[in-house]
Parts: structure tokens; sequence; C-alpha cells
């Protein structure tokens, strides 16, 4: 396998937020598209894409629609909690391009038959969350969300959330449970949320990123995404660079490059030409990569034979004047810190 394709970086216009800028390119054409298709047919395509999850779990997100328990009422629930260090992709989507992710919500919702949505930011990001807010108010006043939207039949609510800020919510289970009003913490599984989720009734989580490719997907063809990227890591992603390199920001790339080519073609290599001394390929919880990697590819399969992980597509850059013990004491202090107390490992260290 070879590098597949370039990046770019992740830019928008000053008023990409708004819903005149996203109709103005084609918004909400890829709504119109699937409403024109059955639920199934729609389901079928994001199937087909072979789009896995952005979150960190990567699980494929037309399976996991699959195993929605056939009751109703049920709901869609988007993770927008981004709290591993090192992330900040959703950020950007949900505050630079919230109609995208509205409109994915609405196209998600109607394959799985949800009449109800709820899009959960955490609590630190209080300009998305307006950003978002904004969105789906535009939505509503444009006859997009609501009932029988554009004159289909079908029927959709969304509900935005700010968390109380806490890491765990970012687990699918604890972000029900804060939802509700409980505390944050993850539920035992089974039952899965796909089966008894959010009020104990069926429902489906999913990362801000992972709705926001669904427009892309119906326009173009679930075939169409799953011709981009090598097998297993198909389509594009956004990664997170930060620490010490030349052109830190969110980077939307096709998987299968190198991580030579991230790190030194895209992010522009080390200021002042020092020489890496380790990173982090997937956000705090990941293992870190050392310089014997950089040949190896950026794709699930072998991060994990590598044995660590992609996870947020968070990628934090440490040169040689980077102290390991330091940096690691300072990730395992976050986590501490963070810990819900639940567990016993991890209460008890």
């Amino acid at each position: 396998m070879t590098a597949i394709l370039t990046s770019r970086m992740v830019a928008h216009p000053a008023d990409s937020n708004t819903i005149d800028r996203y109709q103005a390119t084609g918004g909400y054409e890829a709504l119109r598209k699937a409403l024109a298709m059955t639920p199934e047919a729609v389901h079928e395509e994001v199937k087909l894409s072979e789009i896995r999850g952005r979150g960190g779990a990567f699980f494929p997100a037309g399976v996991k629609w699959g195993f929605l328990a056939p009751t109703q009422p049920r709901y869609l629930v988007i993770n927008g909690d981004e709290s591993e260090p090192g992330t900040f992709k959703d950020r950007q989507l949900l505050e630079r391009d919230p109609h995208q992710l509205v409109e994915g919500i609405i196209i998600s919702a109607y394959a799985l038959d949800c009449a109800k949505a709820f899009v959960y930011i955490r609590g630190e990001y209080p300009k998305p969350a307006r950003r978002v807010q904004q969105a789906v108010e535009e939505a509503y006043a444009a006859g997009l969300l609501g009932d029988d939207i554009l004159g289909s039949g079908f029927s959709l609510d969304v509900t935005v959330h700010l968390g109380g800020g806490a890491y765990i919510c970012g687990e699918e289970t604890a972000l029900l449970n804060s939802l509700e009003g409980k505390r944050g913490e993850p539920r035992i599984k089974p039952p899965f949320p796909a089966v008894e989720g959010l009020y104990a009734k069926p429902t489906i989580v999913n990362n801000v990123e992972t709705i926001s490719n669904v427009p892309w997907i119906i326009t173009n063809g679930g075939a169409a995404y799953s011709a981009i990227g090598p097998e297993g890591s198909r389509g594009s992603r956004m990664f997170s660079l930060s620490g010490h390199i030349r052109n830190p920001g969110n980077y939307e790339i096709v998987m299968g490059m190198t991580w030579r080519e991230l790190i030194y073609d895209i992010g522009g290599g080390i200021p002042g030409d020092r020489d890496l001394k380790m990173w982090i390929p997937g956000g705090a919880s990941a293992p870190w990569f050392t310089p014997e990697r950089l040949d190896d590819l950026v794709t699930h399969d072998d991060v994990a034979a590598a044995g660590s992980m992609l996870g947020s597509g968070a990628v934090v850059v440490m040169d040689d004047t980077t102290c390991a013990v330091k940096a690691a004491h300072r990730i395992v202090r976050f986590f501490a810190h963070e810990s819900c107390g639940q567990c016993t490992p991890c209460r008890e260290g």
C-alpha cells in the first residue's frame, strides 16, 4: 500500500455557519435526495460506504445502525463531548459547519426511523453549542426540522444539550446517563444502547464527524466513499495536529499515508529542525510511538498491529526537549482527576 491522495487543511469562510452559505454550496440537497429514497436504502448506502466511527472506537457505522431494536420510541444521539486531550476536530465542525452536522442528523434519523435526536456538546464548548443551536433554529425556520419535513411525512425534533464538562461523558453510556440528568458514569453492557439506551429505549450514539460525513455519502453514494482509502480505513478522516509541530491544526487526510508524511510533509516538521522524540497517534489514551514507526501507515489496522490506536484522531508531537516522564505524569494526572470513581481499578489506581 502506498500513500493515497493528499490532505487539506480544514478551512471555512467567515459565514460558513449560516444556512444561507450552506445552501449556496449545495447544502440540504443530500437531504432531499435521501427523503426520496426509502429509509432502508439510505441505511444501505451508509453501510456500503464502510465508514467507521470517528469518535475512537472505529466501529462500522452502518453495522451499528443495524443493531437498533425494532421498537419505538427510538433515539439518535450525537456525541460532541470531545474530551480527549489533544482533540479539537469536532469543535471546528460544530463551530464552522454546523449545518453539515444538522443535515447528517436528519438523514440519519430518517434512516433509523427516529423522531427525536439529541446533540450532546461538552461543557467547555459554549460557542460551538451556540452555533449548533442557531443552525437547528434556522433549520426549523426553513422547514427542514419539525413536522412533515419538506412534505415527506417524516418529522424530527432536535435538542442541543450542553454537558457539565466531564471527560468520562465521552463514553457513550456515561453520556446517556448525563443526558438523563444522572451522574456521568458508564453503564454495564449488555444491554447495549442500541437495545436499551436513552430513557431505556433503543438508541444510536454516533460521533460528530461520523454524522457529518453522511450528506457526502448520500450525495455521491456509499460505493464512492468506500473507494477512498485502504481496506479497513475507508474515506477521509480529520486529524488534529498539535505539540512541537510547525503547522498545527485540523487536517483532513485519506488514510494510508505514512506518519512521516503526516508529521513532516503536512505538519511541516518540528520547529527549529529539532529531532522527533515521540508522538501520540490518537489522543492521550493511546500508547506513544517513537521514530522507528515513522514509515508505518496511518490506518486503523496498522496502528493497532503496532500496539496503539488512532482513537480520536489527535496527534501530539514531542521533540527531543520533552521529558517523557513529565509528559506521562501530566497525562496520568489528568486521567486521575477525571476518573468518575465507579470502577475499582481506576478508583484505587
